[in-house]
């Protein structure tokens, strides 16, 4: 029997609701933990549920006609994922495993849907998350569409640097990238992937730490990316 008086309290997405509220949504969730590796949505699933992380980190991802996986991002506690099918009742966009052993809470597509229509903090809260990714698929589609496999890598690593800035020039991603899953995201290989890794290092991009990636000089990476995009 897992407790979860509270857990929905560092939920991003209801920050700033009462703990009254907040209260009555934890009890109106189901609440379950996933084993790593294990699938908590299939694509083309009609279920309509949102999920909350509470603890742990789940994998986005879709397959190829051929069955290759690409990876579309990694989300981690504190987010949430699942609105797109409880706000226009179609079926699942993408599939969803969990990286590591995960809590999350299922909210109803109903209690969801009012909870943006009882709090419009929350709904433009949504609407911004949703313009976010958005934004991020459609440079990913570009990248795709017009760099090489070298500068998909390094703008792979320049994306998940920006969202983990320690200092106005440098970032800490942990845990480490694995080059398999950079390569998911970026459809390229292991290997290429090791070898861009290996050249960025040399560079001193990147520097490999015990519990997880250290990246330097983002604005020169930054720079070199935009050469290469033409932005």
């Amino acid at each position: 029997m897992v407790n979860v008086q509270n857990t929905l309290a560092n939920i991003n997405l209801l920050e700033g609701l009462s703990e009254d509220i907040v209260e009555a949504l934890n009890k109106q969730c189901r609440w379950k933990w996933f084993d790593a590796q294990e699938q908590i949505i299939d694509r083309q699933a009609e279920s309509t549920d949102v999920f909350f992380i509470v603890q742990g980190r789940v994998r986005i991802i879709i397959y190829t006609v051929g069955g290759k996986e690409i990876t579309l991002d990694d989300f981690t506690e504190g987010k949430q994922f699942g609105e797109m099918a409880a706000i226009d009742s179609l079926p699942r966009s993408a599939s969803v495993m969990a990286v590591e052993r995960s809590l999350l809470a299922a909210m109803p597509q109903s209690r969801f849907m009012e909870l943006l229509t009882g709090h419009p903090v929350v709904a433009a809260r949504v609407l911004k998350n949703m313009a976010h990714i958005i934004r991020i698929s459609n440079e990913r589609i570009m990248d795709l569409s017009t760099l090489g496999a070298a500068n998909r890598v390094h703008a792979e690593i320049l994306r998940q640097a920006r969202e983990n800035m320690v200092d106005e020039d440098e970032a800490f991603i942990s845990p480490i990238p694995i080059h398999g899953d950079i390569g998911s995201r970026v459809s390229s290989t292991r290997e290429t992937v090791a070898r861009v890794m290996n050249d960025l290092a040399r560079k001193g991009f990147v520097e490999r730490k015990k519990n997880g990636l250290k990246v330097t000089n983002i604005a020169a990476l930054s720079q070199m990316v935009e050469d290469v995009r033409g932005d």
